[in-house]
């Protein structure tokens, strides 16, 4: 397959949606000659903050010397992008042969499988990631969980260090209703004898770390934010760091270098996470997509957007998401709000987060349907001086930053 045809297959992959457990993920590994036990691995499993933690893990460990890998999800322009090498997305010559040799190997798998057990888009990508940084010699690679953990597809990792970065009540179709399942489920990836970091959790959440970790005897420890100038804006970003910096200092069993430290922390980005994209007005975007998030977001806001000028949100969120929970988070610090529908099967419609708004007090808001328009609208009332941010999921930012606007995108 060429680039177009590996994005192509596994966009057609959606078909079989998403199904837990483990079996197909360890029957493509054998296929692949086992690819994921010739690096070692640092495992982020949490309900926010895993893509920035996974990447600022991966650049303290590139500066500290390691040939680094990463794997992360969901990207926002192309699959490749989830896949890096030296901070790094792969070529898409590299992507395209990987998955042409995941896609063989899936084909494998599925001939003994029933016909609604075949091998999902996930599982394919995550064969593809670890055949390819496999390939490419890395010493470690950081490895984003999808959802959950346990049974993620991600979870065929022998892994040495594990981050529980945060959990909220997220996914409860799958992982429980209540935080205490979920935790369990994310907590399921710390292996025996390994190192467990935890960021801010709930009391009850660590007390369910702490008896994980005995019955593994895993080490625990608990991160701290850092005080150490970030490029990545937004307060939370500190706290993400930090969890960062005790996995790689966890791994690498030795105290990490100031001066490595510091330079990770100046020139790491973090794609889609109060990224400025604009000027005049000063636009950003932001995927967050719970409540946590949304408070995270909005307590950074005074930081990033200062408190005098006009501010305007765009904002689309998926239906399986707590939308009124993150819109009483995000519309008491907004001046308009534009509503608009992420291209997701899932998205609620613009006219059911009006009407949550209206419930909860909001500020004057609009609609407009297609997520451009609605950021051309948003940048035309914020005028100037003020301010425009796009969030509520990872999709609309997707969908704003995607060169073909008419391109198919992944929706899972």
């Amino acid at each position: 397959m060429n680039f177009k045809q590996a994005e192509e297959y596994l966009l057609s992959l959606e078909l079989f949606g998403m199904r837990f457990g483990l079996d197909r993920m360890h029957r493509l590994m054998t296929v692949l000659g086992l690819p994921q036990r010739r690096f070692a691995s640092i495992h982020v499993v949490g309900s926010n903050g895993k893509s920035s933690t996974a990447r600022f893990c991966a650049a303290i460990l590139e500066r500290h010397g390691l040939r680094t890998g990463s794997y992360t999800s969901p990207h926002l322009r192309s699959f490749r992008e989830r896949i890096e090498v030296g901070e790094e997305p792969v070529s898409e010559a590299d992507f395209a042969a990987a998955v042409t040799r995941a896609a063989d190997a899936a084909q494998m798998v599925n001939r003994t499988a029933e016909p609604d057990d075949h091998v999902t888009q996930f599982e394919a990508l995550t064969a593809a990631a670890y055949h390819e940084l496999a390939r490419r010699g890395v010493e470690v690679a950081v490895i984003e969980a999808g959802l959950g953990g346990r049974f993620d597809a991600t979870n065929v990792i022998p892994s040495k260090v594990q981050v529980l970065t945060s959990v909220s009540l997220e996914h409860t179709r799958w992982l429980g209703p209540t935080l205490a399942d979920i935790a369990r489920e994310k907590l399921a990836v710390v292996r025996d004898h390994a190192t467990l970091v935890l960021g801010p959790l709930p009391s009850a959440v660590v007390e369910i770390a702490r008896d994980t970790a005995s019955e593994r005897h895993a080490t625990l420890i608990t991160a701290e934010p850092t005080d150490i100038p970030l490029r990545a804006a937004g307060g939370f970003q500190h706290m993400n760091f930090g969890l960062a910096a005790a996995a790689a200092e966890a791994f690498l069993e030795r105290a990490l270098e100031d001066e490595a430290l510091k330079r990770a922390a100046a020139d790491t980005v973090v794609p889609g996470r109060l990224e400025p994209v604009g000027e005049r007005p000063l636009t950003l975007f932001d995927g967050a997509h719970n409540p946590s998030g949304a408070n995270a977001l909005a307590a950074s806001l005074p930081d990033v957007l200062g408190e005098h000028r006009p501010r305007v949100a765009v904002i689309g969120v998926l239906e399986d998401k707590d939308a009124a929970g993150m819109l009483e988070a995000l519309l008491p610090h907004f001046d308009l709000v534009v509503f608009t529908r992420p291209a997701n099967p899932r998205a609620l419609s613009p006219a059911t987060l009006v009407t949550l708004a209206e419930k909860l007090g909001g500020p004057p808001a609009e609609t407009v349907p297609d997520p451009r328009a609605a950021l051309a609208r948003a940048r035309e009332l914020a005028a100037p001086d003020g301010a425009a941010l796009a969030t509520g999921s990872i999709y609309l930012i997707a969908d704003l930053v995607r060169e073909d606007a008419d391109a198919r995108a992944s929706t899972l």
